[in-house]
């Protein structure tokens, strides 16, 4: 039996606890937060030395994301960790370390429209993207205050340029790295939060010349959507609905939400290959462009990637 460690049991955290559960795992936490369970811990190290557990998965504020990560490089961790979105350690370099596999928790890779759409543009001369993904950070968390989530707080790591860093992420996935970037944004609405709540950005990429993006936390209801432009298709897809339109005509390709997490942590079990998993390289490369992304907005000129 897998023995799985979740540090961390906010939302996403307690999620995963869940879903390993389920999925046969025998799971440990690692929480500050008052609770009942047996095997919840107080520190990590207590933890290891108690579960030694065979995959980590670290689901803190992202602000603490590192600390967790250097915590297991010097207890010489050699199992699996999964790091949750986004790998915040641009400005603290990340020691060498005997994980057997690490990855970034992007699970938005794992949905099959997002799948269909990598597959039906490779080989093709892709022109054009635009990608808009906006969701009322109010209705994020049910049963909480969103004033006191770590997404209102910058110094905690919150702020939509980085909870949905997703859109960057398969952004870069789908059409290679960026090489520049203009963009406008920052705190634009009424939400009474100290982070970034819009951001607009255009830019070019490897394998795509025009790409814009819009994200925030504003929408109501949420939207999630991709348009592509080849030179021989037009590509819609809304993964809100589970849809994919290829030249007008639909495809229903529904994934129940839950469903991409599972399939994220097959892959970080396997022992086969995964290409769908983020690397730690390439959530660096997902921080590197936020701070380009950052510095354009904050000069008001392009951003060289």
């Amino acid at each position: 039996m897998t023995q799985a460690l979740i540090v961390g049991l906010g939302s996403i955290g307690s999620r995963h606890v869940r879903l390993l559960r389920e999925a046969g795992c025998d799971v440990a936490m690692v929480s500050r937060r008052p609770h009942v369970e047996m095997r919840c811990f107080l520190t990590l190290h207590q933890a290891l030395e108690a579960t030694q557990p065979d995959y980590v998965v670290i689901a803190t504020e992202t602000a603490a994301h590192i600390d967790s990560l250097l915590n297991l490089v010097e207890a010489q961790y050699d199992g699996r960790v999964l790091i949750e979105k986004p790998l915040d350690v641009f400005h603290r370099k990340l020691p060498e370390n005997r994980f057997r596999l690490a990855a970034v928790a992007y699970n938005l890779r794992f949905h099959p429209l997002l799948a269909a759409l990598k597959n039906a543009l490779r080989g093709q001369n892709v022109i054009s993207a635009q990608i808009y993904c906006g969701q009322y950070l109010p209705d994020w968390r049910p049963g909480t205050d969103y004033r006191h989530s770590y997404s209102s707080q910058t110094a905690l790591g919150g702020g939509v340029l980085r909870d949905l860093s997703h859109e960057l992420d398969y952004l870069l996935w789908l059409f290679g790295a960026c090489e520049r970037v203009a963009a406008i944004g920052g705190k634009n609405g009424p939400l009474d939060i100290r982070s970034d709540d819009s951001w607009g950005m255009l830019m070019s990429l490897a394998n795509c010349p025009i790409a814009t993006v819009q994200i925030n936390y504003l929408d109501r209801p949420g939207r999630r959507e991709i348009v592509v432009n080849t030179a021989e298709h037009t590509y819609a897809a809304d993964l809100s609905q589970g849809k994919l339109v290829t030249d007008g005509v639909p495809t229903n390709i529904a994934c129940e939400r839950d469903e991409t997490y599972r399939l994220q942590h097959r892959a970080m079990l396997s022992d086969d290959a995964q290409p769908s998993l983020c690397t730690l390289e390439q959530g660096e490369a997902v921080m590197k462009l936020i701070s380009a992304v950052e510095q354009a907005a904050a000069t008001g000129q392009w951003v060289l990637c």
